[in-house]
C-alpha cells in the first residue's frame, strides 16, 4: 500500500520526477509520458462514471484500478533477469477480460452502419474522450518500444483492447445505441 503524508516534495521542480526503480528521469521522458497518458485516460473514466450506475458502472470502476496496475507497469522498465510476478504487470488473463466484456457489450447494440461521433450522453461523450486519450497512451508506449525500452507485450495489448472496449462501452452509455450521433460524409459541403 502506498502512504503519501506530503503532497509536494520539490524533487520535481527542476523537471525530473523518479520511476518507480528510482531511475531520475526527465518529466518529458518517453516512459512518463505513457504512464501519464494512462493516468489521463483514468481520469476520464472518473468523469464518465459521474454519469454511470450499476454493472456497467462497476465494469469502469475495475478498468481505473486496472489503469493504476497499468501506470506501475510501465512506470517500472523490466529488468533483464527479471522473475515472473516480481513486479505488478498486466497479465494476459486481464486482456482477455476486457475482450470478453466487449463481446458482451456489443453483443447488445445495433451493427454499425456509418461512423459514430463523440458525443450524445455526457457518460458516452466522456466515454469517447477516454478512448481517444487511450489511444495517446497506446501510442506512447508503442513509441517506447520503437525507442528501444522494454514494454511488456500484455500491456500494449491491454491499452489496444482497452480503447476498443471504451468504444463500445460509448456507444452502450449512448442508450445502447439509440442515442448515437452519425457522421454524415460531406454533409455541410
Amino acid at each position: 500500500m502506498v502512504t503519501l503524508n506530503r503532497i509536494y516534495t520539490r524533487t520535481g521542480d527542476a523537471g525530473t520526477t523518479r520511476l518507480a526503480t528510482g531511475l531520475s528521469v526527465s518529466k518529458a521522458d518517453l516512459r512518463v509520458e505513457a504512464y501519464g497518458a494512462v493516468d489521463e485516460t483514468n481520469a476520464c473514466l472518473g468523469l464518465a462514471r459521474v454519469h454511470t450506475a450499476g454493472d456497467f458502472d462497476a465494469l469502469l470502476a475495475r478498468v481505473q484500478n486496472e489503469l493504476f496496475d497499468l501506470g506501475a507497469d510501465l512506470a517500472t522498465p523490466a529488468a533483464p533477469d527479471e522473475a515472473e510476478g516480481a513486479k505488478l504487470r498486466i497479465l494476459d488473463r486481464q486482456v482477455a477480460r476486457l475482450e470478453s466484456e466487449i463481446d458482451a457489450l456489443n453483443a447488445e447494440l445495433p451493427p454499425l452502419a456509418s461512423f459514430v461521433l463523440p458525443g450524445g450522453t455526457p457518460a458516452a461523450a466522456a466515454l469517447h474522450l477516454a478512448r481517444t486519450v487511450c489511444r495517446r497512451a497506446e501510442r506512447e508506449a508503442v513509441r517506447l518500444t520503437e525507442a528501444g525500452e522494454s514494454v511488456s507485450p500484455p500491456a500494449l495489448r491491454y491499452l489496444n483492447r482497452l480503447s476498443d472496449l471504451l468504444f463500445v462501452a460509448a456507444r452502450y452509455a449512448n442508450d445502447k445505441g439509440a442515442a448515437e450521433v452519425f457522421w454524415q460524409s460531406g454533409a455541410t459541403r
